[in-house]
């Protein structure tokens, strides 16, 4: 079965973190939220590392080096080098560098990851669109206190015909606090202004993935991410297998609801997921069997129970990957459009 007709999520006899030499993860959201670590994140990625598996950092979040990145991790516990974190930022750069004139002036609207990124492909950072011989707008995100100047110095470099760059154009961001508006709200901003479009380097689309894989040399990599439009379509577009945990954006609606490209490898609840096999979801008696629960369609939507036994339901997580086979294989190439949520509620998502 090709990703392209997914219809069922995957099985693994063996751990994750043992059947792939490499997990690509992401940050927000899945390794941390905010400052803080998400639960299980530290002890999973430790005994995933001593395990064998390379652990490489893949983030649409511009804002940062790599090595401010590595220091955060390795600060909540989890021991980092900066060769290990590969930034939108620095695909982005590596975008505009194939394009322009070495030693080129960039307007940057984003934050010191962009300027670091750029610097290293030999080209200058600028603040102003008045700059002589400027070859390029880049725009990345910059954090909740980026001026709205920012956005004009961009529109103005923009509306002259200056060719204008995107490290991603995620729309949200997750944090401690909640979800805030992304580096792809901020390029609404100019887009609106201008009427152009970006070209654009990060997650889901290809350059991000050739960064990623120049950078790690990864062999049997496992895309680990909490978005379904950035993280699990990047693998996607790049023909990888991908772990959905759901720590971050993507809720249980969402999923069931994904049309394939969005259709995730293997789904868990959180990081442990590496260190486990994934259980098979299977047809039966009409509907589909995970674990102890057994899906189906009924009038009007989905609906699950538990498939009986000694044991009782057992891991709702299960459920929920047999709703994604019911889901999914009604849908086919399309979006499941049925009622989910009273399925849902059965398991507490």
């Amino acid at each position: 079965m090709t990703r392209q007709s997914r219809t069922v999520p995957a099985g693994s006899e063996r751990s994750l973190h043992q059947a792939y030499d490499t997990a690509l993860l992401d940050l927000d959201g899945v390794v941390y939220a905010g400052g803080h670590a998400i639960a299980h994140a530290v002890e999973s990625l430790a005994v995933a590392r001593e395990g064998g598996m390379h652990l490489a950092y893949v983030t649409n979040n511009a804002l940062r080096t790599p090595d401010a990145v590595a220091e955060h991790l390795t600060e909540l516990g989890i021991p980092t080098e900066a060769g290990e974190v590969i930034t939108s930022a620095q695909a982005v750069a590596r975008l505009i560098a194939e394009q322009v004139e070495p030693g080129s002036k960039v307007l940057v609207v984003g934050g010191e990851g962009l300027r670091v990124a750029l610097r290293e492909r030999g080209l200058v950072p600028v603040d102003s669109a008045d700059e002589e011989g400027l070859a390029a707008v880049v725009q990345g995100y910059g954090g909740p206190d980026l001026a709205w100047g920012r956005f004009a110095e961009a529109a103005y470099a923009v509306n002259r015909g200056v060719p204008w760059f995107a490290s991603n154009t995620d729309l949200t961001i997750p944090g401690a606090r909640g979800i805030a508006p992304g580096n792809g709200a901020a390029v609404e901003v100019v887009r609106i202004a201008t009427g152009a479009e970006p070209q654009v380097a990060g997650k889901p689309l290809p350059p991000m993935h050739r960064e990623t894989v120049l950078r790690t040399g990864a062999e049997r990599p496992l895309v680990v991410g909490d978005r379904l439009d950035t993280d699990i379509e990047g693998a996607f577009n790049g023909d990888v297998d991908s772990l959905l945990v759901l720590t971050g954006v993507t809720d249980a609606v969402q999923l069931l609801r994904a049309e394939p490209r969005h259709r995730p490898t293997y789904v868990d609840r959180d990081l442990r997921g590496l260190l486990a096999g994934q259980p098979e979801v299977a047809e039966h008696a009409g509907g589909w069997r995970c674990g102890g629960w057994t899906a189906v369609h009924a009038d009007g939507g989905l609906d699950v129970e538990p498939a009986g036994g000694a044991g009782g339901p057992g891991d709702p997580v299960d459920g929920l990957r047999a709703l994604c086979a019911a889901a999914w294989s009604r849908a086919g190439d399309g979006v499941y459009a049925d009622d989910v949520e009273k399925a849902l509620a059965k398991l507490g998502f």
